[in-house]
């Protein structure tokens, strides 16, 4: 019998039990335990993918928490938290020889003993395991045999952002320039990019799509997501869904409007300017220094294909966090009237919601799960946002 579950397969950790760093960029509050209460008892996570487990740190907190039993491994891969369970993962950055630039990536593992595993090997290839997101000083095809060989996943990560991404700085035109098309389980597309967006790319055909939050701080968690078709929620499952296999099957990707994203549009590195696709320089300030969009970058590297593969719907929607007016104490009310944030975004009708909070916000709430909120672009490292005069009309 198969059933529904939600996933969100990027998921940083900012910061060990002891307070050590691990993301340094992420909040302090992001610990391992933290991020699982959240992803259960908040968001309504089904499946999570922890990425930053390579942290001998973190290696450990994760046997502690077996031991004491409150995580529970299971026969098919992954480990159990209460209604969650963990893929644990790395994002790992390859700069190597055939590399235009720094490209991160991820690797998910199905137990503990296979993590530390890739965790010791990669020790010898990094000066420090213990930060997210490290350079490996290997060869990205090298990285993809080992992953392969321990029996893990392998998913270039936010693919198309300007900086540290398989398209947007790592590659000229094609993956083959880099790695193995063969040993490659899906693709990542990032905050900026959706389905559509990409449909042109014809080396993406043969790989599905995950979207996912790339959380630095536990109120980003579950801002991209998926919707898979399993049977059970496990890594065995997992690896089925982002193959197609056996009736398993990603069934709709969850994720903000691309203009949204803080590297849709082509912008001024120095003052910020919205530039054209095509500007060379700043109109404003005459700075050569321009930031490519994600948007300019899909055009290159598009071309027309008539018969494209079929896939699920890239639903647009705004997280909750974003919406003007839904401040931190109505979120609460709504939490403990319905349970999850996922319960809001999915099964909740607007009249349920009405009950809770005024009509305004209700079908603020409405319009933003299902894409109808107006949108002011983003880019160059900042984020569109909701314009309210044009969602109060």
């Amino acid at each position: 019998m198969f059933k529904e579950y939600y996933a969100d397969l990027h998921i940083h950790i900012g910061r060990t039990l002891s307070g050590r760093a691990v993301k340094i960029t992420g909040s302090r509050n992001l610990t391992f335990a933290r991020i699982l209460e959240t992803a259960s008892a908040r968001k309504g996570l089904d499946i999570i993918g922890i990425i930053d487990c390579q942290s001998p740190d973190v290696i450990e907190e994760m046997s502690n928490m077996i031991e004491q039993g409150e995580l529970e491994e299971l026969a098919e891969g992954g480990l159990r938290f209460q209604k969650t369970i963990v893929i644990p993962g790395s994002e790992i950055e390859i700069y190597d020889s055939n590399c235009q630039g720094p490209i991160h990536v991820l690797a998910y593992f199905p137990t503990l003993m296979k993590m530390k595993e890739f965790s010791d090997w990669m020790h010898k290839h990094m000066k420090n395991i213990h930060l997210s997101s490290q350079r490996i000083y290997c060869d990205g095809r090298t990285l993809q045999q080992k992953v392969y060989e321990i029996g893990g996943l392998f998913i270039p990560a936010h693919v198309f952002t300007p900086f540290k991404s398989l398209f947007g700085k790592g590659v000229h035109r094609s993956m083959m320039e880099v790695f193995d098309p063969q040993l490659i389980d899906a693709i990542e597309l990032g905050l900026s990019s959706d389905t559509e967006m990409v449909s042109g790319i014809r080396e993406l055909q043969q790989y599905t799509f995950v979207t996912n939050s790339d959380a630095h701080s536990l109120g980003k968690i579950a801002r991209e997501y998926q919707k898979l078709r399993l049977k059970q929620p496990n890594f065995s499952e997992l690896k089925k869904a982002l193959h197609e296999w056996e009736g398993r099957t990603i069934v709709a990707n969850y994720g903000l409007n691309p203009l949204l994203g803080k590297y849709h549009q082509t912008v001024c590195a120095k003052c910020g300017e919205q530039l054209k696709t095509d500007a060379t320089s700043c109109t404003v300030c005459d700075s050569k220094q321009i930031i490519k969009g994600v948007a300019t970058r899909i055009k290159e590297l598009s071309e027309p294909i008539v018969h494209g593969r079929e896939r699920p719907p890239y639903i647009h929607q705004v997280p909750l966090e974003f919406i003007p007016g839904l401040g931190p104490k109505t979120m609460e009310r709504l939490i403990e009237a319905f349970g999850t944030e996922m319960a809001i975004l999915h099964r909740v009708t607007v009249e349920q919601l009405e009950q809770i909070v005024p009509h305004k916000i209700a079908k603020m709430i409405d319009l933003a799960r299902t894409g109808q909120l107006g949108i002011a672009v983003g880019g160059g490292g900042v984020y569109g946002k909701v314009e309210i005069e044009q969602n109060n009309n």
